[in-house]
Formats: C-alpha cells, structure tokens, sequence
C-alpha cells in the first residue's frame, strides 16, 4: 500500500471504521489514534444506549474486560519496587493452602504460565456468575481444580492467574483491589472517568453494553466480582491514553521495572512465547507493538502501542458482535504506514 499522506489519514480511518459501524441506530464504538501523545483521530459510532436512543460520544465510559491485565500487573511491580513481592515469590508465600503453590510463581500467573484451570472455561462458572463473590470464595471456586499442564511447560491464556494476582495485592497492600487501583492508579494519573465496573453505581456517560442474537439485546447480567482483577474495570480512551503515557514515561515503576514487564519470556524447554506481563508482545507488518484486548458480557476492547514510532490505537465497543481486535490493528497498520 503507497505511503498516505497526513491529511488523509482521517479519512481513511473513517472508511475503515464506517464499515464496521453500518447500523448508525445500533451499537457503536469510540476510537481514538494519538502520535507521540498528541490526538490525531478521536471518533464515536452508533449508540451508547439504543433504547433511549443516545448517540456514542467519544469520552463515554466502557468495561474494558482483559485490559484490566495491564493495570493488575503494573500493580504487582509497584508492589515488588516497594519491596512487598517478589515476581519470584512463590504464591504459597502468600496463600500458604494454595494447591501446588510452591511450584507457582508470581511470574508464572503474570505470564500465562502457571497451568492452573481457567475458571471462566469450567462448567460449573455459570453457578456463581451472578454472586457476589469475595476474591477469597472466587479462588476458592477454582483452586482445587486439576492443573492442565507443570508450571512454565506451555503458554495457555489464563484468566484464574490475574485473579489470583489481584488477591495477592489485596493481601500484601491490605486494600482491596479496587481501592489499590483507585489509589495508587487511577487518581495518581488523573484518570477521573476509569472505576472498578459496576451495574448499580451511577456512572456517567456509560456506554450500556449489548448482545446480537439475531436481534439486540441488553447485556446478560454477570456479577462484576467474577471477572474481577482478570477483566472488571470501565474506563474511556482518554484516560487510557493517560495511562498509555504514565507508562511511557515511567510515571508508576522505573525504567527496568517497564523493561521487565515487556520483554518476551521462555517456556520451561527454551522456547520464547510473545507474552509480557499484561501484554502481547507481537508485530503489525514486521514492527514490534505492545497489545492487548478484552472481552466481557456485551463489550470488547482493544489497544496496540508501537514503540519505536509512539503510536497508541484504542478502539472500544458496546457490542460483543462488534470486536474490535482486528479494525484496530488494521487503523494501527494504516498509521504505521503514515508516520514510518
């Protein structure tokens, strides 16, 4: 594809995006482009509420699903600059009854790695989907299960190794988890439209999030305890972007605390896995991108960093039939080709 200059870049985007987003009555989506943290594209689509028949605006509020994972495993850092943890650490240090726990390591949940059951793919998830459910009953829920596969054998994503992880910094802070994040993240940076997820709280501005079976339909309920350190915070792109800069200039942990967290990892025999910790560490036409995307009951997510050129693409959705995992590499890619 030829090199598209800057003031096309707009409208490229918006061709990308338009097709994606063609019912304009149904749920939408925001997104948003910025270079060297500088806006260059920051659109809405479709509706926030198709009942009440609201437009998207650009600073609505989204679930966020696994994007949660980022801010989990910069808080695990934080913690071990503070000299609190250890990635090392083995996680009976910290739950001395945990089934295998000393073969266990804070890396290995951070990493995908631990071989303990995924909680979201047992059978039995439907039974406590709708408690409320304190991080000690919901590990509890899992903890016993078979391990699939020996510690550091395989990468295998794995929601129950951030659950995991966020009742360990519950433990270690003596916070909870929402009130760490609140504290120590979100009000550091300013990041006054982002919160743990909740369906009884008034949040302004929330994208109310939907399924397509055949036809729209509001979002099945799902207690926001179970998705929990793995996938239960709201945020808008704007305050992602402000997170996306607090990393890049190391306004939470140093330098070789970042570096730590984004380089790529071996398995057990050798073998390198593209997996940080809470990020993919991947490549859009042969240039590396730190990445990661979310999916919880009636809303997906998805974000691409590129390093080398300080490019950040976030593209949220009010639909589980709307992801937008592959339209945001693909913008990622179109802006690539711009800035290269």
């Amino acid at each position: 594809m030829q090199v598209i200059h800057s003031q096309h870049l707009e409208a490229h985007i918006d061709s990308v995006l338009v097709n994606v987003f063609k019912d304009k009555n149904g749920p939408g989506g925001v997104f948003l482009v910025a270079k060297n943290g500088k806006l260059n594209y920051r659109k809405a689509f479709g509706k926030s509420n198709i009942e009440l028949d609201v437009d998207m605006v650009p600073d609505n509020v989204f679930q966020i699903g696994s994007m949660t994972k980022q801010f989990t495993a910069i808080a695990i850092m934080m913690l071990e600059e503070q000299g609190k943890l250890n990635v090392n650490d083995v996680v009976s240090k910290f739950i001395p009854d945990y089934p295998n726990g000393n073969n266990i390591t804070l890396h290995h949940l951070l990493t995908h790695t631990s071989g303990i059951k995924d909680f979201t793919k047992m059978k039995s998830i439907m039974s406590i989907a709708k408690e409320d459910l304190t991080p000690k009953e919901l590990v509890d829920f899992f903890k016993n299960e078979p391990v699939e596969f020996k510690s550091g054998e395989k990468f295998e994503y794995n929601n129950s190794g951030y659950v995991v992880l966020g009742y360990i910094i519950e433990l270690v802070s003596g916070n909870t988890y929402e009130d760490f994040i609140e504290t120590n993240i979100f009000e550091k940076l300013a990041m006054n439209n982002s919160r743990y997820a909740s369906d009884r709280a008034i949040v302004k501005k929330r994208a109310y999030g939907y399924h397509n079976r055949g036809a729209f339909t509001n979002k099945m309920y799902v207690s926001l305890s179970i998705p929990y350190a793995s996938g239960s915070l709201m945020s808008t792109v704007d305050d992602m972007l402000k997170w996306q800069e607090a990393i890049n200039n190391n306004l939470l942990v140093s330098r070789n605390t970042k570096d730590k967290v984004f380089s790529k990892n071996k398995l057990n025999n050798g073998e390198q896995f593209t997996y940080g910790y809470g990020w993919h560490l991947k490549d859009i036409d042969g240039v590396p991108t730190r990445e990661h995307g979310g999916s919880v009951f009636g809303f997906k997510s998805m974000s691409v960093y590129v390093p080398s050129l300080d490019i950040y693409v976030i593209g949220f959705s009010n639909c589980d039939c709307n992801s937008p995992t592959q339209v945001t590499r693909d913008i990622t890619s179109l802006v690539i080709k711009n800035f290269k």
